[in-house]
């Protein structure tokens, strides 16, 4: 199965099992949405009891873990969703863990390298592509104007750079 991240559990809040979770959705009170989670590296779904929302990060509880003993083996793990629980996105715009490994080509077809990360700068995201034979890392805004086709069915993106972009 593959699984999404919502979130990192930076720490515990209190002793009555809160976590402190920094969101990575562009949409914090998508934990709202959530029924339960997973927490990276066990196996057993979490249901999500309290959450609330604080400037700079959540605090979420779940059931039956009202005691900070329960949750301090959290501490630094991923807040996971399944594939079942992904939202349907805008035109345009596409979850992260479906870019990367993408082949990452120009509109002349010659081959860059895969995506190996997303940088999230605010403004636009960069896509860190490497290519395996030279190891050269490129980074490429993701705008229209450079990335003008990402094609999930054919695991490809079509990239248009600037002169200078990819020397």
């Amino acid at each position: 199965m593959k699984y999404l991240k919502v979130g990192k559990i930076l720490n515990t809040h209190g002793i009555k099992g809160m976590l402190k979770i920094q969101s990575l959705t562009d949409y914090d009170e998508r934990f709202e949405e959530l029924e339960w989670v997973y927490i990276q590296g066990y196996s057993e779904k979490l249901y999500i009891d309290k959450i609330s929302y604080r400037s700079k990060d959540i605090l979420l509880s779940f059931k039956n873990y009202d005691d900070i003993n329960k949750v301090e083996k959290f501490k630094g793990k991923y807040v996971l969703i399944d594939e079942s629980q992904k939202r349907e996105l805008p035109e345009d715009t596409h979850y992260i863990a479906d870019l990367i490994g993408l082949d990452v080509y120009t509109v002349e077809e010659k081959y860059l390298g895969k995506v190996i990360d997303i940088l999230q700068t605010g403004s636009a995201d960069v896509y860190i592509i490497k290519d395996g034979k030279t190891n050269k890392e490129i980074m490429i805004p993701a705008v229209k104007e450079f990335i003008p086709i990402v094609s999930l069915e054919e695991g490809k993106i079509i990239v248009n750079p600037i002169e200078g972009m990819i020397e």
